[in-house]
């Protein structure tokens, strides 16, 4: 079993920049892939990024591609969210997510463990 807390959220203007981090404990960490979620008011949930167990392979969503930076260090078993240019429809709790294998895409039914997410709250 894992545990994930995330943290880092808040609130932030249109065009500001957030860093997501997500601790992890309890499994060896460095084996599997990660991903970040998340989840807007009234909409499902959705992939935003990806990360292979070796950080040589990353899956970013259309909407947050060339804005958003997805990173990981195995050995403080931790993984990051870089979000810039943030926009008022990045708004959502945005979770962290371990996979059951060491790279599987976007797939959200391969990642088995949740956090609890964090609130990311974009003015305009």
């Amino acid at each position: 079993q894992v545990e994930l807390v995330e943290s880092g959220g808040g609130l932030v203007q249109a065009g500001g920049s957030l860093t997501l981090s997500c601790a992890a404990s309890g499994r060896t960490f460095s084996q599997y892939a990660m991903g970040w979620f998340r989840q807007a008011p009234g909409k499902e949930r959705e992939t935003v990024a990806a990360i292979s167990w070796s950080g040589g392979s990353t899956y970013y969503s259309g909407s947050v591609k060339g804005r958003f930076t997805i990173s990981r260090d195995n050995a403080k078993n931790m993984v990051y969210l870089q979000m810039n240019s943030l926009k008022p429809e990045d708004t959502a709790v945005y979770y962290c997510a371990v996979a059951g294998s060491p790279w599987t895409g976007p797939r959200e039914d391969d990642f088995g463990s949740w956090g609890q997410g964090t609130q990311v709250t974009v003015s305009s």
